[in-house]
């Protein structure tokens, strides 16, 4: 087994005996001054020691559990020390100090770490294992201050030394700035009971009608189906282009912005729109709930009663508690740095994605199905991370076109792991002859033909992981670019 290598930054540190970066105000020159990197000697040897003396292996375990590599530990010994234990653990041998020199010496590291006696003196420092999580902690925390540094290192190198492009510069610093969190957020297990509590809780709610299991829509048959979408749910909404799904998605949006039921506590909604501006987004949707024809509103031809109403609802969107973000070209990375900002800022409840393979993909990755399924994987563990339902628009491909048939899970695009990563798929799809049409439930202008100038469109909820699917009648208003609901229930499958 080859000896621990520290990195290039840790070796360049090392040589400059733990030094840290500095640069004088005003000045071009930057030194270097002599102050240690973070780190606790005693912490890491109690640790050391508690993992040798813990005859259950519970201590490594943690360390384990907790993705500690022999890079946590600042002084090169202790690295060694350590790789040697998870080497151990790996063969399942408990590691005493007996057959911990053994390892070392097999890889000719015992005399780096002071041979037997230096072995014997470390496990010599504690008496019992009691503190092992504290001094864990408090070897976390100090690993992460250092890379912290690091990182702050390779900006100043890379921003001295740039020659690409700095977008690409920016992005890829703020992805290893946020990485950092992300090693905090490392979940450990927990009893069953306390998810049975949490669960219980939403239960008595939903007995008592209190509030609703997850966030209504303003879809009525959709959420008689679905119950709302719930906290680290990844919600696929999929259809060709043209038939509405950025449509739908804002009109949800819209409706949870809107909606009286969250009049005292306002949720929060997140867009990413990869595809359309945000001017233009606000457009659709002023028009869309004022009513206006934005064809008419291009020709200046509309009445002065209309213009009147623009300029109410805009004023409504202006203090509903929306965000968006149209930068086009994101990667999931840069999404998931973005939401994670706007979450601890905002108490989101909701983002939105529009759309799914509009997101850049690895470069490194050999196909665009791989990429996709990255991506995929990467929304739903945003949704898990930031604990709200992540609703993600996706394409769906031509066969249910040529086919002259309703649309289908397998009909999604590159679909990759979309299907399986996702906890609701619902798919667009044109109403087809020879079905009956529900009459409209909502959304009707005084004197209008319950009938007029809509085009029935099918939403089919074709997975949830926790409920029913079935299929819900919408009608799609397309000069307002607006759907609306159909009269009646929700039809099972």
């Amino acid at each position: 087994m080859p000896a621990v290598v520290s990195s290039n930054k840790e070796k360049q540190f090392s040589k400059k005996e733990g030094a840290k970066f500095s640069a004088k105000q005003g000045s071009d020159s930057k030194t270097i001054e002599g102050n240690a990197l973070p780190s606790n000697q005693d912490a890491e040897q109690g640790l050391l020691a508690a993992c040798i003396m813990d005859t259950s292996g519970e201590v490594l375990g943690r360390c384990m559990e907790q993705s500690i590599g022999p890079d946590y530990f600042y002084h090169f010994s202790h690295q060694l020390i350590f790789d040697s234990l998870l080497d151990l653990h790996r063969e399942n041998k408990h590691p005493d100090e007996i057959l911990l020199a053994e390892k070392l010496a097999t890889r000719g590291q015992l005399e780096q770490v002071g041979g037997q006696q230096g072995l014997i003196d470390l496990t010599s420092r504690i008496q019992t294992t009691a503190h092992a999580s504290h001094w864990l902690e408090i070897v976390k925390q100090k690993a992460l201050l250092r890379r912290c540094i690091y990182v702050a290192f390779d900006i100043i190198d890379g921003a001295n030394d740039l020659q690409g492009d700095v977008d690409d510069f920016l992005s890829n610093m703020e992805q290893r700035v946020c990485s950092l969190s992300d090693e905090q957020s490392i979940r450990s297990s927990i009893p069953f009971k306390e998810p049975i509590r949490e669960a219980m809780a939403q239960i008595k709610r939903m007995l008592s009608k209190e509030d609703s299991d997850g966030l209504l829509t303003g879809y009525k048959d959709l959420d008689n189906l679905t119950n709302g979408f719930k906290p680290a749910e990844m919600i696929v909404i999929a259809a060709r282009p043209s038939v509405g799904k950025t449509s739908l998605a804002m009109n949800m949006v819209e409706n949870i912005a809107f909606s009286p039921k969250y009049a005292e506590k306002p949720k929060s909604t997140l867009v990413f729109s990869l595809e359309m501006s945000a001017t233009s987004l606000a457009m659709r949707l002023i028009c869309g709930r004022a009513r206006v024809n934005m064809n008419d509103l291009r020709r200046g031809f509309i009445a002065k009663s209309n213009a009147e109403k623009l300029n109410e609802i805009s004023k409504g969107f202006q203090e509903a508690p929306i965000w968006v973000d149209d930068t086009s070209g994101l990667t999931i990375n840069q999404i998931r740095a973005k939401a994670r900002r706007v979450k601890t800022r905002n108490k989101l409840s909701l983002v939105v994605v529009d759309y799914l393979q509009l997101i850049s993909g690895d470069a490194r990755s050999a196909s665009r199905e791989n990429q996709i399924s990255d991506i995929s994987r990467g929304l739903k563990a945003m949704a898990k991370e930031l604990d709200v339902p992540v609703i993600v628009l996706s394409q769906l491909n031509r066969d249910s076109e040529k086919e002259k048939r309703d649309p289908r899970l397998s009909d999604l695009r590159e679909s990759g792991s979309i299907e399986q990563d996702a906890d609701v798929v619902m798919l667009l799809g044109k109403h087809r002859k020879g079905e009956d049409i529900r009459e409209m439930d909502q959304g009707q202008q005084e004197g209008e033909s319950p009938v007029e100038d809509f085009e029935p469109i099918q939403l089919f909820l074709a997975k949830q992981r926790n409920g029913p699917t079935g299929r819900v009648n919408l009608a799609f208003r397309r000069k307002y670019t607006r759907f609306d609901s159909m009269e009646g229930d929700p039809r099972l499958n």
